[in-house]
């Protein structure tokens, strides 16, 4: 889904700045919906790697107790893993608050971006019958009255909203937050369309790729209309029943409800589930572990079955991200890495954290669930290349004193990447920074210049000021150290 946005709006906001930078190895915050939530990334190992060699289940055991008991980077985690040599489940935590039921393989969890998977596997199944084409302008599929934009005559098409180049933002302008705990929950998709109506895109279609919760949005919708039934009912029919995952929907039943786990959000306080109606095709699915295996049976399986060829029919389209070695598929990110092809996905809510994906030559597949929104991408990663390494969390900011009137010297427009720029401003004795189309968060002082996030982890050094006002700052996240010098007033 970070990448939705709230708490997840820093990680979405960056991305674009993230795509400039070189990722290398695995990055700890999903692109997730987005925390996570998405995140092209590139590994490059030694060759010597092997190929297909899933860890076993005791060291999976100890990567997930190090992780919620060490780290206290989450309160229950559970990871799935598929082969040609049969499927294992192995779990660690509880599902958190009051309940103290260890988390396993049927506990259901909000799955954010990974949706976009499925949202892929629809697309590519419906091309596959001949219902769509991936070429199809996605306005034939959308009431006459929404206007879809075009740029030099082109018109977005189903393959360019799938591989994330259709060239619409993240997310749409409109999105007003009401409750900044479940920050979608009152978009409409009347609002979704009026929106479209009226933007325009900032670059030709398939010309770059940009990751847009949006596009994903629109294509769930388009392809719900041409079936003539809701997003949930066409996942259910074309994916859920014919692979026996009864625990995978978006409005759950009783029965389900009692086995979703409590969502924490990155300082494990308990957060309230979120509700994506307009983004029901890019990020509002909830499953199991057990469930996306069964997912992931596809990428094992030899025989072919309609959702088999599909699923080929998802790696099949590929655009590039940027210059890496990674590109997008339809709803899937294809890495190399230097044991082989990895095609995956990661995803988070408020309170939740998920990865799915699978080596391509050894059918070998993982699924990491998280109660927290602390990002297992890196789990997953390492699972499927054991040379991809594990993200080490640092030790939590500790928030001092200072006087309010020193913010006045860091407010200002800071410019971090060409089309991202940080805004920092003062509300009564509070600092606040806010990126591009996104929500503004709170920065708490933890001296010398040096202020941090509660919502994600990461934090800002501003520049000593002179005369008055601080020239440049820099952002501490995913690692990386970003220049970004102020902007002329």
């Amino acid at each position: 889904m970070k990448p939705f946005r709230t708490p997840s709006a820093f990680s979405a906001a960056l991305t674009a700045a993230a795509v400039i930078f070189t990722v290398a190895a695995v990055i700890g915050g999903l692109l997730y919906l987005d925390r996570k939530q998405d995140r092209p990334i590139v590994v490059t190992a030694a060759a010597s790697a092997s190929s297909g060699q899933l860890p076993t289940e005791t060291e999976i055991r100890r990567i997930l107790a190090d992780r919620i008991d060490v780290q206290r980077q989450s309160v229950g985690i559970v990871v799935g893993t598929i082969g040609p040599n049969g499927r294992s489940i192995v779990a660690h935590g509880s599902f958190g608050g009051l309940d103290p039921r260890p988390v396993d393989g049927d506990t259901v969890f909000e799955i954010g971006s990974v949706t976009k998977v499925f949202t892929g596997l629809l697309l590519a199944d419906m091309a596959g019958r001949g219902e769509v084409a991936l070429t199809d302008p996605v306005s034939r599929y959308l009431p006459l009255n929404v206007v879809v934009p075009e740029r030099g005559g082109k018109a977005i098409t189903l393959v360019d909203l799938a591989t994330q180049t259709s060239g619409l933002p993240r997310l749409p302008d409109n999105l007003e937050t009401t409750d900044e705990t479940n920050p979608y929950a009152d978009y409409t998709i009347d609002e979704m369309y009026a929106f479209m109506s009226g933007y325009k895109l900032p670059r030709d279609i398939g010309a770059e790729y940009e990751h847009s919760n949006l596009g994903s949005a629109l294509l769930g919708q388009a392809l719900a209309s041409r079936a003539g039934k809701s997003y949930q009912a066409l996942v259910q029919e074309r994916i859920g029943v014919p692979l026996a995952m009864r625990s995978t929907a978006i409005e759950l039943t009783p029965r389900l409800a009692k086995r979703m786990a409590t969502g924490h959000n990155e300082l494990l306080e308990i957060v309230p589930n979120w509700d994506l109606p307009a983004f029901a095709g890019a990020g509002a699915l909830r499953s199991s572990a057990n469930d996306l295996l069964e997912l992931l049976q596809l990428a094992v399986k030899t025989d072919k079955t309609p959702l088999t060829t599909a699923l080929a029919g998802t790696l099949a389209t590929r655009r590039a991200i940027g210059e890496q070695e990674t590109s997008a598929a339809l709803g899937w990110v294809v890495t190399k890495s230097s044991n082989g092809e990895i095609a995956w996905h990661d995803g988070g809510t408020g309170g939740y954290s998920a990865f799915v994906g699978f080596h391509l030559a050894s059918r070998t597949g993982v699924v990491v669930l998280s109660n927290a929104n602390t990002g297992v991408s890196d789990i997953g990663l390492h699972l499927l290349n054991p040379e991809i390494p594990l993200t080490r969390v640092k030790p939590r900011h500790s928030e001092v004193s200072v006087d309010p009137r020193l913010f006045d010297s860091y407010v200002g427009h800071y410019q971090l990447a060409p089309d991202v720029v940080l805004s920092v401003m003062r509300d009564d004795d509070a600092l606040f920074a806010q990126f591009t189309g996104q929500p503004r968060l709170r920065l708490f002082a933890e001296g010398g210049h040096r202020f941090f996030y509660k919502e994600v982890e990461a934090a800002i050094t501003f520049a000593t000021p002179q005369a008055d006002r601080s020239p440049s700052l820099v952002l501490h996240r995913f690692g990386r150290d970003m220049a970004a010098p102020r902007l002329s007033d």
